[in-house]
């Protein structure tokens, strides 16, 4: 494996192959999206690849920017072999863990890698000491790539989305009254999910349709949702593909969601995204990207919490037992976000 400096242009012509890694997760596949049309913009001729996690592969199926997909269920051995033979002149290493590294260890070509400034995060989760710089990650993704003249064009992330996802969304759609506002409830872990009984209060507290929209986890809180006014909530949880979600994010007139991968699927719309934070915080870089419009977002959170934050990813329950970085957000502070945003 050949790291470059980040000094050293390299040369633009006679680039083959590329491969791009990152395993996973939803938000995280998708905001690597501007480094994928970025390099096919930079490399016309060039055939890009990606590798991920099997169950990221409906989020990238349908790139245009993208030749092939080398999907893992657990081990990058089980598609190692195949990588080998493909002849790589270049990878680009978006996750930057052990198995990443050990993909470029064995392809053993150039290769970029971002900087994920784990010792930085770690000050703010611990010490509360901010040394984070104010660059979305995005950007981070483009400066590791400095050396090879790919510039950021700024139009933001993208999805691509297909004919029978787009079928899937219009039989929900059928069902919603418009505008709409989305809620998007899930989250990977507990203490980045705003309560149940503050989504309920919003409910109450916005007057036209609400669609909800999360994984089949979050059914039963969707129900218990709806049935403020089941007339005018349609809970979708679980109930389509995350590419149909996308969908209903995008016919949206504002979109309300916890930290999450739906936050930023509705980011590729340049849609008005109301983001809540609970025990992650906007400053680890990861907060609705919108370049061409950042007034379209607004930030929720609680603040001068001295145990916020608390993780960068979320814990399954508060370690202090009471959830106070949720708990303490008033359901009318989202709500004249909302309004804000709506206006």
């Amino acid at each position: 494996m050949r790291e470059s400096d980040a000094n050293e242009m390299l040369p633009l012509q006679g680039m083959r192959k590329i491969l791009v890694i990152r395993f996973s997760s939803i938000g995280d596949i998708v905001l690597t999206s501007p480094v994928l049309r970025s390099l096919r913009s930079k490399y016309p001729g060039a055939e890009i690849h990606f590798l991920t996690k099997e169950s990221m592969l409906s989020l990238l199926a349908h790139n245009p920017h993208l030749h092939k997909i080398y999907t893992i269920r657990k081990k990058v051995s089980e598609v190692l072999p195949e990588l080998k033979a493909e002849g790589y002149d270049l990878v680009v290493d978006l996750h930057k863990n052990i198995r990443s590294t050990l993909v470029k260890m064995s392809l053993n070509t150039t290769s970029f890698s971002y900087h994920k400034l784990n010792y930085r995060k770690w000050m703010l989760v611990r010490l509360k000491v901010n040394l984070l710089p104010s660059v979305h990650i995005v950007d981070r993704y483009f400066d590791a790539l400095e050396s090879l003249d790919i510039r950021n064009d700024g139009k933001g992330l993208e999805i691509f989305i297909p004919a029978e996802a787009e079928q899937e969304a219009a039989r929900i759609l059928l069902t919603v009254e418009k505008p709409f506002v989305v809620f998007s409830i899930g989250a990977a872990h507990f203490t980045k999910r705003l309560p149940e009984s503050k989504w309920k209060e919003l409910a109450s507290l916005v007057k036209g349709s609400i669609v909800i929209a999360g994984g089949k986890e979050e059914f039963a809180a969707g129900e218990a949702i709806k049935s403020i006014d089941p007339c005018r909530i349609v809970n979708a949880s679980g109930k389509c593909s995350i590419l149909a979600s996308a969908v209903l994010l995008r016919e949206s007139q504002v979109v309300v969601s916890n930290d999450t991968g739906l936050m930023h699927i509705a980011s590729c719309f340049a849609k008005p995204i109301v983001s809540v934070w609970g025990s992650t915080v906007p400053e680890f870089g990861m907060y609705p990207y919108l370049p061409q419009h950042p007034e379209r977002s607004a930030i929720v959170h609680t603040g001068g919490l001295k145990c916020r934050p608390c993780s960068k990813i979320g814990f399954a329950s508060c370690p202090k037992e009471h959830f106070s970085c949720m708990e303490s957000i008033p359901a009318t502070n989202i709500y004249n976000a909302i309004r804000q945003l709506s206006s």
